[in-house]
């Protein structure tokens, strides 16, 4: 593992990741993540300069992140400077300032770079497939809108307009008048549309897009929704949020004081003061893109200075390649981080697929998004013998669930966390946690598919492979399978009395019954014989 810190100079805040890099797997994790709120940008009326008072606060919390960064053993820290270094007359000499008490080489970047690296932040955590992406990251100084698909970038913008800015300039006393609402509202949509115009004239023809938002604004409301959730999750990394949800969030936000909008769960004191603003150009850039839902990414530029560190050392040599197979690195990197046997989890991940392809028609009718989410799930099931042996299960639905796992969105990692949890003992019940954030679709996935993952769990019980193959039939609500040994001589005794054991739960669960047995001969080679 190799370590890296970046540092994200920001309008509004300095943030500080810590990050181990793998380079046999070409993936990281973020080890720390350090957030202070610094307020570069409240700059001085007359001149625009940096003021005193937030230089020393920029001063204390870069202090802070370099101390941090070399106690996690750090090989290098790299750092950029956003909106208001850009923008201060005073900006430069600052930075060179720092540069000379602190040791930090901090660059000021342009809005266009500032795009591109949060484009890489997100493209290492969330799975783009062949869809485009609209990403919008609301910052306090700027509002950054790339239009990016896994193939490359197609357009970066920037606009000089962002929460900081707005609140500082016309914010005078709150709640907002509706008629200042109303004048903020066609500020931001005269500020977007030369990017928003820019966006949407290099879509093609019959493609739509996915939104994604990122960044303080973003996730502040998706933890405001996530609060009043009766399925609330601990991460909000891709959740979903409705147009509809963010139009009624808005209207109830607008008439509270800064005093009452701390209070509530989820926003801190200096979050709130600027919570309107970055509202509005949020609901004000949807409503120009056209956009119904947008999803929630919990990675940005810093995350982007970390791929970007890792495509200039030659530990990503092609990022497109890296993106395609981020769904694969993530589960393979929490397996290793909690010490599954990998050679084990492949075989189980190996028998699931089996089953489920075999099954497919007559025990289910799911298509190649559920088989992903059963692959990741068997590769992880027993991540939990990481905390303990006793109701490992358990564990391993707590660290699925409550893990980094790139590229799946909330729901998905959700029914993977899910798939583990029943992967044995006692079938689904009501009063359970991990059914009552369930919604009825995913209920019907792990429903049936954590019963192919308590096969293929069975089937596996020594640490070497024994099986060669599964042929498998279903007729009359029976479903007969048939283990073909490795080696013809091998005795599968263990393993069909470890299946047998899963024949109530398939009864009790699905109305099956299962009958277990061994055979020599697959099936192809049944019918070259006949």
């Amino acid at each position: 593992m190799r370590r890296v810190a970046a540092i994200d100079l920001g309008t509004n805040s300095t943030h500080l990741v810590i990050a181990a890099v793998d380079p046999l797997l070409c993936s990281f994790s973020v080890l720390l993540a350090e957030k202070s709120t610094t307020r570069l940008g409240e700059r001085d009326a007359d001149s625009g300069e940096l003021t005193p008072q937030a230089m020393e606060r920029t001063r204390l919390a870069l202090r802070h992140c370099r101390e941090l960064a070399h106690s996690h053993g750090v090989e290098e820290i790299v750092g950029v400077a956003t909106s208001a270094m850009r923008e201060a007359p005073n900006g430069l000499a600052f930075l060179a300032e720092l540069r000379e008490t602190l040791g930090l080489n901090l660059e000021v970047i342009s809005g266009t770079e500032e795009a591109r690296l949060i484009y890489l932040g997100v493209l290492s955590g969330m799975d783009f497939a062949d869809r485009p992406h609209l990403i919008l990251d609301i910052g306090g100084g700027s509002t950054e809108l790339v239009l990016a698909d896994a193939q490359e970038a197609r357009a970066l913008t920037s606009a000089r307009v962002g929460a900081v800015r707005l609140q500082r300039d016309f914010v005078k006393s709150e709640p907002l008048e509706r008629e200042r609402v109303n004048f903020l509202r066609a500020f931001i949509q005269g500020s977007l549309e030369p990017s928003v115009d820019k966006v949407l004239r290099r879509l093609a023809p019959g493609e739509t897009p996915t939104m994604v938002a990122t960044s303080g604004t973003a996730m502040a409301v998706a933890a405001l929704l996530e609060a009043e959730s009766s399925r609330s999750s601990a991460r909000l990394h891709g959740k979903k949020v409705s147009k509809a949800e963010l139009d009624a969030l808005v209207e109830r936000i607008l008439p509270l004081t800064p005093l009452q909008r701390a209070a509530l769960p989820g926003i801190n004191e200096r979050r709130a003061e600027i919570l309107v603003p970055g509202l509005l150009v949020l609901q004000t850039a949807m409503a120009l893109l056209g956009m119904d839902q947008f999803v929630v990414s919990d990675r940005a530029l810093r995350e982007g200075l970390i791929v970007d560190w890792m495509l200039r050392h030659g530990l990503i040599v092609d990022r497109f390649a890296y993106q395609s197979e981020i769904r694969q690195r993530t589960v393979w990197h929490q397996a290793r981080k909690f010490g599954v046997d990998g050679g084990r989890a492949e075989r189980v991940a190996s028998h699931a697929l089996e089953l489920f392809d075999q099954t497919k028609a007559g025990f289910h009718n799911f298509g190649p998004e559920q088989r992903e989410l059963l692959w990741a799930a068997a590769m992880l099931h027993s991540c939990g013998l990481h905390i303990n042996t006793s109701g490992y299960h358990k564990h391993s639905w707590y660290l699925i669930n409550n893990g980094e796992l790139l590229g799946y969105s909330q729901s998905e990692q959700l029914v993977i966390a899910s798939l583990a949890r029943y992967h044995r003992r006692s079938l689904p019940k009501k009063r359970h946690e991990s059914w009552l954030l369930l919604d009825r679709e995913q209920r019907q996935v792990v429903e049936s598919l954590s019963l192919l993952l308590r096969l293929a769990v069975a089937m596996d019980r020594r640490p070497e492979a024994v099986i060669d193959g599964l042929q498998l039939v279903i007729k009359d609500r029976v479903i007969n399978l048939q283990l073909l040994p490795l080696n013809p001589t091998d005795d599968l005794s263990l393993e069909l009395w470890s299946l047998e054991s899963c024949a109530a739960a398939f009864r009790d669960g699905c109305g099956y019954n299962l009958c277990c047995s061994l055979t020599t001969t697959r099936v192809s080679e049944q019918l070259r014989a006949a």
